[in-house]
């Protein structure tokens, strides 16, 4: 067989900006400029209340630099523990995305499952989370849409599946740079357990490509059934399937925390 005995992947805890959003979305400016926003996204009225949520609450990080929550890490702490009390198998390999956010992730995992501070970890490139280049500097995609009409209209015509943040990645630049990671896994690892700490769209990147999912697939996936944070994905090989055989997934977005 060409591909790993276990894949598992796992999303980062809670970060900041995750915390952020839900501060954000109860703030009463921010949900006049909702409302305004569906009445028209780049009205002048929208993009006035656009410039005031930017100043209310400023990007003050790069995303690769983004924390974790107070206290977030704890959850990954549980799953550690979790994992290692229903005898997991030791992965082989760890492939961590050099965001801090993951990386913190790790550490708190590691106090769970002490055994896998022995484990080689890789920082991954190819599985950080979907660059979002401009839009980076504002604090919500709807902020910056209705900033620049432009991208606002190239978004609605290509969809959000093909959309390409400037300076930044669609869904299926993600995609392609999971595919190369794959080339990696079969080369390197095959037979092998792997554990992975990544992100959300690059854990629905990973399912689409392992169970080629269509973009349709992939958007029903992402609107319905986004991986949480701190849940785990596991991915078994089996051997007999296909001429190499090939990754099925056994588990998705299993909760291993209590709230």
């Amino acid at each position: 067989m060409k591909w790993p005995n276990e894949l598992l992947l796992m999303r980062h805890c809670v970060s900041d900006f995750n915390h952020g959003k839900l501060v954000r979305a109860a703030d009463p400016l921010y949900q006049a400029f909702l409302a305004e926003w569906k009445r028209g996204a780049i009205s002048p009225a929208t993009q006035s209340l656009a410039r005031q949520v930017q100043k209310k609450f400023p990007v003050t990080k790069a995303d690769h630099e983004t924390d974790l929550a107070p206290g977030a890490g704890e959850k990954a702490t549980q799953v550690g523990i979790a994992l290692r009390k229903r005898n997991e198998p030791l992965p082989n390999i760890i492939f961590v995305s050099p965001y801090r956010r993951t990386l913190e992730t790790l550490r708190c995992l590691k106090l769970g499952w002490p055994e896998l501070a022995d484990v080689k970890t890789v920082h991954e490139e190819r599985i950080i989370e979907q660059d979002h280049g401009l839009a980076c500097l504002y604090n919500d995609w709807r902020v910056f849409q209705s900033l620049h009409p432009d991208q606002y209209l190239l978004s609605q015509m290509q969809g959000s599946y093909r959309y390409r943040y400037p300076q930044g990645e669609n869904v299926p630049d993600v995609r392609l740079r999971n595919l190369s990671w794959f080339s990696t896994l079969t080369r390197d690892f095959a037979g092998k357990n792997v554990l992975a700490i990544a992100h959300h769209l690059t854990i629905l990147s990973i399912r689409a490509n392992l169970e080629r999912l269509s973009p349709k697939q992939f958007r029903q996936l992402d609107h319905q059934d986004k991986p949480i944070n701190c849940g785990v994905t596991t991915y078994i090989g089996l051997p007999n399937e296909g001429s190499n055989g090939r990754l099925a997934l056994q588990k998705y977005n299993e909760k291993l925390f209590e709230d």
